[in-house]
């Protein structure tokens, strides 16, 4: 089996309307505190999917609830 090698990487901008670095960031700390519990850094990867994450319960929040 190949192993993967996945580097840590700074914390990209994010590319969606509205939504900031530091709300990024807070997201993924909150989502990967496993991970940096244990001094490891977080991938691109990361970043990406904790700026969809976020995005998506932001969009969660706004519908109307019946």
């Amino acid at each position: 089996m190949k192993k993967q090698n996945k580097r840590s990487v700074e914390q990209p901008m994010p590319v969606t309307p509205g939504i900031t670095k530091a709300m990024v960031r807070e997201h993924a700390f909150e989502l990967y505190s496993d991970k940096l519990a244990h001094d490891q850094h977080l991938t691109l990867e990361d970043w990406v999917l904790a700026e969809k994450d976020l995005v998506n319960s932001i969009q969660a929040d706004d519908l109307p609830r019946r």
